[in-house]
């Protein structure tokens, strides 16, 4: 029996004691700012007691979020989480927990371009300096490290490009040269199940729980989960900085929750389908799915990884015109074209190789063909292939 599919058993039962259910299956949902107290007594011991899961103030969260909170601790091993409006919010207030000017970075140069925009943006603001680093450079991060780095942010894996970093060299290198840097790591992919970034060494598990904890592609959401070194400090920065989500949002997502196990192993077995179907077409070039080992990585993902999600990329041998783009994208039956990914529909969009390079100008790989990026959702699988299949032939 695999980790996974004991895990199926919390994702149904956790967050869900009586206190959170109030009787019923589910958490309640509990809308409030203001909660009241009916005595100085009371309000004494909840002010006291609000980092414990005490009803305080509504921005501190309700029954709703301390639900969620319990399930995701409980899911991804972690001393605390804090919810955030989506997983942008999750990445950089995260990253702004740790940080202050003067301070430096290290970043992966293929995470989220969103993420990377920060660093270049808003942190260049604060002189706060960032160094960005090759995804697959293992245990040489040691030589990026300066006296003042305070972050080392890891994604696996990479945003578009699919690299799956060596996160073990990596950690073990950074720890020896600074025990007290603070190592992060974007898990949306695994879902904070498929790679389990605390027992890697890892202290913050971040995710736009928009996308599988929701599962259904109708709430933004980000959640971070984040071992007993940096749990105080993560939540008390963030509840300064305002951070919170919404009732309704956390139970959304603790109810999607309760069928993860299911959907990642659908996602999963129809992903590799897939993946495997287009590493024989002449069409393609490579094939960059963790679970196959065309993908840059796929030592480290056999090695690290429970499982694949539903999200991968693929090169086509040639780069397409913009007219072959738009014959290829107008006109699938069941694909479509959108940001995020997650959900129970299947999802494409094209890049062109100097597109990744505008975005990933601090990685080694060249792509020479146009790079599709697919979602593989719940759709039946043989469809699925249909449908790229007639979108070859369109191209060809």
């Amino acid at each position: 029996m695999s980790k996974n599919d004991l895990l199926s058993t919390t994702f149904v039962h956790a967050g869900r004691n009586k206190r959170f259910s109030q009787g019923a299956v589910n958490p309640v949902i509990q809308r409030a700012s203001s909660l009241v107290f009916e005595t100085i007594a009371d309000k004494k011991y909840c002010t006291k007691n609000r980092y414990k899961g005490e009803l305080f103030y509504g921005r501190r969260g309700t029954l709703t979020h301390f639900a969620l909170q319990d399930l995701m601790c409980e899911i991804e091993g972690g001393a605390g989480c804090y919810l955030y409006p989506c997983g942008a919010a999750a990445v950089t207030n995260a990253i702004l927990s740790f940080v202050k000017s003067g301070d430096h970075i290290l970043m992966s140069g293929a995470a989220y371009e969103p993420t990377q925009d920060f660093c270049n943006i808003i942190l260049k603001k604060m002189q706060i300096d960032t160094t960005y680093y090759d995804p697959l450079i293992g245990e040489s991060i040691d030589q990026l490290i300066q006296p003042n780095t305070k972050v080392l942010f890891l994604e696996s894996p990479s945003s578009i490009t699919m690299e799956i970093p060596d996160i073990p060299s990596i950690v073990k290198a950074a720890r020896a040269i600074n025990p007290e840097i603070v190592i992060m790591i974007d898990n949306t992919w695994a879902a904070g199940v498929l790679f389990k970034a605390l027992e890697h060494g890892i202290d913050i598990s971040i995710q736009a729980g928009t996308k599988y904890l929701v599962g259904h592609s109708d709430v933004m959401i980000g959640t971070v989960v984040a071992n007993d070194r940096t749990w105080e400090q993560l939540r008390e920065h963030s509840y300064l900085m305002g951070q919170m989500a919404d009732a309704d949002s956390a139970y959304t997502t603790a109810r999607g929750i309760r069928t993860l196990a299911v959907r990642l192993a659908q996602h999963h077995k129809s992903s590799v389908k897939v993946a495997k179907w287009l590493s024989e077409q002449p069409q393609v070039k490579a094939v960059y799915h963790p679970a196959l080992p065309s993908c840059p990585g796929h030592e480290f993902f056999q090695r690290d990884f429970s499982g694949a999600s539903g999200l991968f990329s693929f090169e086509l041998n040639q780069r397409l015109t913009d007219v072959q783009v738009s014959k290829l994208m107008d006109h699938f039956k069941l694909f479509t074209m959108a940001y995020s990914w997650g959900g129970f529909e299947s999802l494409i969009l094209c890049h062109q190789p100097e597109e990744i390079v505008r975005i990933r100008p601090n990685i080694k790989r060249r792509l020479s063909g146009s790079l599709i990026r697919v979602h593989i959702g719940f759709e039946n699988v043989d469809e699925l292939i249909a449908d790229l299949k007639a979108g070859f032939e369109r191209i060809s």
